[in-house]
């Protein structure tokens, strides 16, 4: 690997019942980040659970099929009780209801176990400079199906987000990273990520994929 990700203050953690895929994400978590803790690996819901109740985690790679329910659940728990846990959905599912299943539950990105292992150390990589990681084959399936299920334009809602928001919001949605976007705007990084935390508390949101979810939901997005 060419780049290493910054030390992590917390382990990762590698949510998957194959053991071979178990070692294999592993693997790259530690070569991502070789003076980082070693990560946690857990092969179900219940191995999961009992992990986080015991310690914090910085990023977990969560797979959806596990053998006692579906990893969409721990996203949504997760959410709610552990917010600063980064979750990735790794799957071999690549449907889109499914990925927005997992992306509304609160996932920041969903990558496919089909991709090489540059692919998704590449993909990951993008999160420490504030990206939000969806495997290109998803990725434009998931844009034309919100397209799809968007009400009939008549008279533009009333946005919650100011003028600047909007732009900031466009350009997220676009897949430029907050350092880009400081760049573009000749505003500070720390200006840009003070805006990202006003769209996330007006449009009642978490991450900057559920963010512009809801901005497309809402039709505030072009």
């Amino acid at each position: 690997m060419s780049k290493d990700l910054p030390v992590p203050l917390a382990p990762a953690l590698v949510v998957e019942d194959d053991p071979a895929l178990q070692g294999r994400l592993a693997r790259l978590l530690q070569q991502l980040s070789p003076d980082g803790p070693a990560p946690v690996v857990a092969g179900s819901l219940a191995a999961a659970r009992a992990a986080v109740a015991g310690q914090s985690f910085s990023l977990a790679l969560v797979d959806l099929g596990l053998p006692d329910g579906s990893g969409v659940t721990l996203i949504a728990e997760w959410q709610a009780s552990h917010p600063a846990t980064t979750c990735v959905v790794v799957s071999a599912w690549g449907q889109e209801d499914i990925a927005l299943q997992a992306l509304r539950a609160g996932a920041l990105g969903y990558l496919l176990k089909e991709r090489d292992d540059e692919e998704l150390a590449h993909a990951l990589r993008s999160i420490e400079r504030g990206g939000a990681p969806i495997d290109p084959s998803i990725a434009g399936r998931i844009l034309r199906t919100l397209a799809l299920d968007a009400p009939p334009a008549h008279a533009p809602p009333p946005s919650p987000l100011s003028e600047r928001e909007h732009q900031i919001l466009t350009l997220v949605a676009r897949g430029y990273s907050n350092r880009e976007i400081a760049e573009l705007t000749t505003l500070s990084r720390f200006t840009i990520e003070d805006y990202t935390k006003s769209i996330y508390r007006k449009l009642a949101v978490g991450s900057r994929t559920a963010a512009v979810f809801e901005a497309q939901s809402k039709g505030l997005l072009d």
